[in-house]
């Protein structure tokens, strides 16, 4: 595929060199591989994006789906839960998202709301944060003693580029959408943040369920390895490309 038919594919990446352009298409393609084998084979898999605000979630979930089928690939992002879930078992509202044979489920924010976000901003007692750091190690062993595979990514930023990315989310039309209340709370709440961050990695990354920090100063180098996290850890290779993580972006909590 030349430049001109690989901008036209990816609308979103202007900003990227030719070189940058290739490289995205061949992982995308890769992913669209992967899907496939995953459907020959009934293999579900489950991929956790948590992160802190602007981080790039949400840019990586995108360029993850880009080529994907639909029927098999979808997005789980849930609002605030309801009465009637706030009365369940933490972990009810999110067993009913989990997938089916051959299908990938992208959790935009995940259970582990529970673990950072919510303590951070004070939606939930000691008690409730504590019973959720037991529980979560054996509930993700279920889930892969079920046969479902687990991945989780942690986008990581700065403070100072934090604070730009709100900026730019409050000044630029098309991102506005993006601003909630939570949001709004991330720079008073950074260092609260931070704690709860570190307690989570400590008590919730386990050799079989590890957490993959990806650092997310450079939203293409986050996304590209990101998806090599993802091609590694299902086993799936392609000749001549890349597939496991460069250990400057990507590292194990």
């Amino acid at each position: 595929m030349d430049e001109m038919d690989l901008r036209r594919e990816l609308p979103m990446e202007a900003q990227l060199d030719l070189g940058q352009l290739r490289e995205l298409d061949r992982l995308q393609t890769a992913l669209v591989r992967m899907q496939g084998k995953m459907a020959q084979d009934g293999r579900r898999l489950v991929v956790l994006f948590e992160g802190r605000d602007t981080a790039g979630k949400g840019g990586a979930i995108l360029r993850f789906l880009r080529y994907l089928d639909p029927r098999r690939a979808r997005v789980v992002a849930l609002p605030k839960p309801s009465e009637r879930e706030r009365g369940q078992w933490y972990f009810q509202r999110y067993i009913q998202h989990l997938p089916t044979t051959s299908e990938m489920v992208l959790f935009d924010r995940s259970w582990y709301t529970r673990a950072v976000v919510e303590p951070a901003l004070g939606f939930c007692t000691e008690a409730e944060l504590e019973r959720f750091l037991v529980q979560a190690p054996r509930f993700e062993q279920m889930l892969q003693e079920d046969g479902i595979h687990l991945i989780k990514l942690w986008f990581s930023i700065t403070k100072e580029t934090q604070q730009q990315r709100l900026l730019e989310r409050q000044s630029d039309p098309r991102k506005t959408w993006k601003l909630s209340p939570v949001d709004r709370l991330a720079q008073d709440a950074w260092d609260r943040f931070t704690v709860y961050k570190q307690q989570m990695f400590a008590q919730t990354s386990t050799p079989q369920s590890p957490w993959n920090i990806v650092l997310g100063e450079d939203k293409y180098r986050a996304r590209t390895e990101a998806m090599r996290v993802v091609l590694e850890a299902m086993g799936h290779q392609e000749p001549g490309l890349r597939t496991t993580p460069d250990p400057q972006v990507v590292t194990r909590a």
